[in-house]
């Protein structure tokens, strides 16, 4: 599995590619494929995203999980602290969509 991830151009937080927009959330992320680098370059281009990459990622019950620990700290979060990491259900979370 192929994930796309960057940084939302207006306020630097990690994003993560859906298939038909931007989460904050990894868990809302889609298998891009072999598609990832295209999609990276529009959405750069369109000035939605810098730094768009395309990561190693395996299935969960849980949603995607990131193979590298770079990338699982980017979107869980600390990984000393975890009453800090990012929880999608909770609503002070800010669950929303780009």
């Amino acid at each position: 599995m192929k994930l796309l991830t960057g940084n939302d151009l207006p306020t630097g937080d990690v994003i993560w590619w859906t298939g038909n927009g931007w989460s904050r959330h990894v868990e809302d992320s889609g298998d891009v494929g072999v598609d990832g680098e295209p999609v990276a370059r529009v959405e750069e281009g369109a000035r939605r995203v810098t730094g768009a990459y395309v990561i190693d990622a395996t299935r969960t019950p849980d949603g995607p999980r990131p193979a590298h620990i770079k990338d699982r700290i980017r979107a869980l979060g600390p990984t000393v602290r975890p009453d800090l990491t990012l929880k999608p259900a909770d609503p002070a979370a800010g669950n929303w969509v780009i």
